[in-house]
């Protein structure tokens, strides 16, 4: 915001809130002022925003507003973000982005796409649900992997990026494990998330009343949903804090290691499994603490699962096919090609699978999922982008050395890849809200951090070259 701006707005703002004054009790409108200040500072400063974001999504991503229509803070703060985007275009003219890739491109033809499933389920779903606000709250955390590459533009930025999200991630673990360890009860966090701004606990405590009641609940609502959660975060914290000094490094490995216990008191099969599958990858790759990481994961889950008999049973389950839970998967599995017979242009995003009164059921994998919702041609689209994607920043050579440099290109590649690894047992990562955001805020940081290494090599070649010479 220029400065030519400051005296009209000043003079204004000042003109209605002492007329406000007359209308609306004094602490109404102190809060009114904070939220324009707040608003103002986004305004001159969008990366505040998208720093903002990254608190609030690790550490209340459900908490809830209502603006006509409910939804999360996190989404609403991603269209505030990118409104104070355009402002500063039409009015200061800048062009701040940076050049997007082939993996931007193929998200966008994703996005474009959508819009074809969407009037599809529109007029083919019988049933109730917003459509319209679903389909916008997905477009607008698919698009934080552009708001990534407009406001993430330097290394200090990224690093400001990655300190949001571990210090959200502290506060949700901080919140969470105390209250479940002192109360053994996955519902036992809920009646502080009502006072929060949470407002679908109802179905949550009816369906934590059964087999996952002894899981660890936690403001991702679901123990599931909070294994992803982990599996995306978890690598990203580790790298940083084995790599940085300070508090900086203590932040980075408290959110390792409250994360893992987390993680283990979850019950997430799929994130236990696919965490494991990533840890094996980086020790092939003889990363420096894998396998340091691979023997006190094991030597502390040990001690843990025995402290604990429900984490017991629940690791028998991983390798029992008769469970309730691996049944019903098996149960999703023979009965999809019913669904996608039944929908093959998708379902559109009037409602999550299965469409009501239909007899069918949902489908607990991410590709599968993609399916259901945006047809084939979605599900393509989303693969052909995440190759793009691993293209880009995929290592090279036999041996990756981890340092303060690559660490968090490093953490955020291994964080996807588990990401997407679990998406063989769940599908949180392709329309959950909030965490779809984090997933594709956590690939353009990624994508940003592989050009930049790649850029660095290459100067640094030209470079030897010219000195050869």
């Amino acid at each position: 915001m220029t400065s030519s701006f400051g005296l009209p707005i000043a003079v204004i703002v000042g003109l209605i809130f002492g007329v406000l004054l007359w209308f609306l009790a004094p602490l109404k409108v102190v809060v009114l002022i904070v939220a324009m200040v707040i608003g103002l500072n986004l305004l001159r400063r969008p990366l505040l925003g998208l720093l903002l974001f990254g608190v609030v999504a690790n550490f209340l991503p459900y908490s809830t507003i209502n603006i006509g229509v409910r939804t999360t803070v996190s989404e609403l703060l991603i269209l505030v973000i990118w409104a104070c985007v355009l402002f500063q275009g039409i009015f200061e003219g800048s062009s701040r982005a940076q050049k997007g890739g082939t993996t931007e491109r193929y998200v966008l033809a994703l996005i474009v796409f959508s819009a074809f499933p969407f009037v599809v389920g529109q007029v083919m779903v019988h049933a109730e649900g917003n459509g319209v606000a679903s389909w916008l709250r997905w477009m607008a955390n698919v698009s934080l992997i552009f708001l990534a590459a407009r406001l993430v533009r330097d290394g200090a930025s990224r690093e400001s990026m990655v300190q949001a999200l571990l210090f959200g991630t502290l506060a949700m673990l901080l919140l969470s494990l105390p209250i479940f360890l002192a109360e053994r009860s996955a519902v036992a966090l809920n009646p502080l998330l009502t006072k929060l701004g949470y407002a679908t606990l109802e179905e949550v405590i009816g369906d934590t009343s059964g087999a996952v009641f002894l899981r660890m609940g936690s403001p991702w609502i679901h123990p599931n949903t909070l294994g992803g959660a982990m599996a995306l975060v978890l690598p990203l914290a580790f790298c940083y804090g084995f790599t940085q000094i300070g508090w900086r490094r203590t932040l980075g490995v408290s959110v390792g290691v409250l994360g893992v216990v987390a993680l283990l008191l979850s019950g997430s099969r799929g994130a236990l499994l696919s965490l494991g599958v990533v840890l094996v990858w980086m020790a092939t790759r003889r990363v420096q603490y894998t396998g340091r990481l691979l023997l006190c994961g094991v030597a502390f889950s040990a001690l843990l699962v025995l402290s604990y008999p429900p984490l017991q049973e629940r690791i028998v389950a991983m390798f029992d096919i008769s469970d309730a839970s691996t049944s019903m998967r098996f149960s999703e599995y023979a009965s999809f090609p019913k669904a996608m017979a039944s929908y093959p242009l998708g379902i559109g995003f009037k409602v999550e699978p299965p469409v009501p009164g239909t007899g069918l059921e949902g489908i607990s994998n991410l590709w599968l999922n993609l399916i259901y919702k945006l047809g084939l041609p979605g599900m393509l689209l989303f693969v052909v982008a995440t190759w793009s994607w691993w293209k880009e920043t995929r290592p090279s050579g036999n041996r990756t050395r981890l340092t303060a440099d690559n660490a968090i290109w490093l953490g955020t590649t291994a964080g996807l890849l588990a990401a997407l690894f679990s998406g063989l047992f769940d599908h949180y990562f392709s329309f959950q809200p909030v965490l779809v955001g984090l997933f594709w805020l956590m690939v353009g940081l990624n994508l940003q951090e592989a050009r930049r290494i790649r850029a660095d090599g290459e100067k640094l070649a030209d470079s030897s070259v010219r000195t050869s010479m």
